[in-house]
C-alpha cells in the first residue's frame, strides 16, 4: 500500500462512513480496483477509528452531557439515552462476536459488496413511505435501529443508512434518528477495534505511516460528511442517496461479477 492508496481509501472511508452509501462496500470495491490487499480487516478498522474521532469531535457537547449524567442526578434524559445506546449496540455486538470470521472472509468479495449496495439503495428508498415522525428514540426503536446496524456488518450495507432509515420508519423524528445513529457508531466502531486488537498491534512498522495517513484523512472528511447527512435530512433529500447506491452497485457488478 502506498501513501496515495492510503489517502484515497481514507478519503472514501471518511465520505462514506456517515453518508448512507456503505463505507465498507466502497473500501472493498476500491481496494479491488487499486489492487491493494490487506491482511484481514485491520486497515478498515484503522480508518474507522479516524471517523470515530470525527464523531467524538462533532458531538463533543452531547457526549460530555452523557458522561456527566453518570454523576448528575438531574440529567435523567441523558441517562435514558445511554441505556438506549447500550440496547441498540447489543445486536451488532452479538453478531460481531459470533460471526467475526465469516464477515472477515467476505471483505475480499467485491461482487458481493456491489450486490449489497442494491440492498442499501432499497432501504433508503423505503424512507419515501415513512410518515414524518416527530417522536423520540424509544426502547423499541432503539432495538430496531440496533438490528439495522447489525445487518450493516455485511460490506455494502450502509450502517448509517440502515439505522437512520429504520428509525424514520419507526416514527422517530429524522434529525433525532440521525443523531442517535451517529452516537451508536461510537460503541460499534470501538467494539470492532477491540475485536481486532491483536491484528492492530501486529501491524508492520513499514506501513504504519500509510495507516496513519488513511486515518487522518478519514477523520477530516468524516466531519464534513456528518454535516452533509444532517443537511440532507433537514431538506428531505435523504432518499436521494439510494440512486447513487444503485449506480455504484451496478458499476461494481459490471466490473467484478
Amino acid at each position: 500500500m502506498t501513501y496515495l492508496d492510503a489517502f484515497i481509501l481514507g478519503l472514501i472511508q471518511g465520505l462514506t462512513e456517515f453518508l448512507p452509501v456503505s463505507s465498507s462496500g466502497h473500501l472493498v470495491l476500491t481496494q479491488s480496483l487499486l489492487g491493494v490487499k490487506q491482511p484481514g480487516v485491520s486497515f478498515e478498522v484503522v480508518v474507522h477509528l479516524g471517523t470515530l474521532g470525527a464523531v467524538l469531535v462533532y458531538f463533543r457537547r452531547e457526549i460530555s452531557g452523557l458522561a456527566s449524567s453518570l454523576w448528575t442526578k438531574s440529567k435523567t434524559e441523558q441517562r435514558r439515552m445511554i441505556l438506549l445506546l447500550i440496547v441498540g449496540t447489543i445486536p451488532a455486538g452479538l453478531i460481531g462476536l459470533t460471526l467475526k470470521d465469516f464477515f472477515a472472509s467476505v471483505f475480499g468479495e467485491p461482487a458481493l459488496a456491489a450486490g449489497m449496495l442494491f440492498v442499501t439503495g432499497g432501504i433508503l428508498l423505503a424512507t419515501r413511505f415513512a410518515r414524518q415522525g416527530t417522536g423520540k428514540v424509544t426502547m423499541g426503536s432503539a432495538i430496531l435501529m440496533g438490528l439495522g446496524q447489525a445487518m450493516a456488518i455485511m460490506p455494502g450495507i450502509s450502517r448509517s443508512g440502515s439505522t437512520i432509515a429504520v428509525g424514520m420508519l419507526a416514527g422517530v423524528e429524522p434529525k433525532r434518528a440521525a443523531e442517535f445513529s451517529f452516537l451508536l457508531a461510537i460503541p460499534a466502531i470501538g467494539g470492532a477495534a477491540i475485536l481486532d486488537i491483536d491484528n492492530l498491534l501486529s501491524i508492520s512498522g513499514s506501513i504504519t505511516g500509510q495507516y496513519l495517513v488513511g486515518a487522518l484523512t478519514a477523520f477530516v472528511v468524516a466531519l464534513l460528511a456528518v454535516y452533509l447527512v444532517l443537511e440532507s435530512i433537514r431538506r428531505g433529500k435523504f432518499e436521494y442517496f439510494a440512486y447513487y447506491c444503485f449506480a455504484a452497485g451496478g458499476l461494481g457488478l459490471y466490473l467484478f461479477l
